[in-house]
């Protein structure tokens, strides 16, 4: 009983490394931000709050994968987004990244799929069109975090 469950945890781990591995190397146009507080727009966000947004963008297969870290992100990290607006400006979401409940120093990755192709050759064509950031609870329900690709 013991070598099954020791079995099981092992193929779980090992699935879990496996994983990672898949969104590491998925294809497409690799895009790169910086996340802080004082980019947030209109008002600003957590100022005492960073992070980092490393995006890859495959059009041919429809998907967006991330890895997204935070720092002090003060109270419950619940969202990430890509919108669409130029510095200084609040967008549009375009692309919703995640949804939960996070601790205000964290990390996750994953893929969207199913971002329309359009949407994804837009955001290559013209990345600093785009930014991604980063939502708390109860302060900076509007964003804590935010970097402009391209820059």
């Amino acid at each position: 009983m013991r070598h099954r469950l020791a079995v099981l945890i092992a193929g779980l781990a090992i699935g879990s490394v496996g994983a990672g591995v898949a969104v590491a190397d998925t294809g497409g146009r690799p895009l790169s931000t910086s996340l802080t507080g004082a980019e947030e727009a209109p008002d600003p966000g957590d100022p005492d709050a960073t992070g980092q947004a490393d995006l890859r963008l495959n059009q041919g297969q429809n998907r967006v994968c991330f890895d997204i870290s935070w720092a002090d992100v003060d109270g419950t990290v619940f969202a990430a987004h890509i919108h669409i607006a130029p510095p200084g400006s609040p967008g549009d979401i375009v692309v919703p990244l995640f949804e939960g409940s996070f601790a205000g120093t964290d990390s996750i990755s994953d893929c969207v799929e199913d971002v329309d192709r359009d949407l994804i050759k837009a955001i290559r064509q013209d990345p600093s069109a785009y930014y991604v950031n980063v939502h708390s609870l109860p302060d900076f329900a509007g964003g804590a975090i935010r970097g402009q690709l391209g820059d």
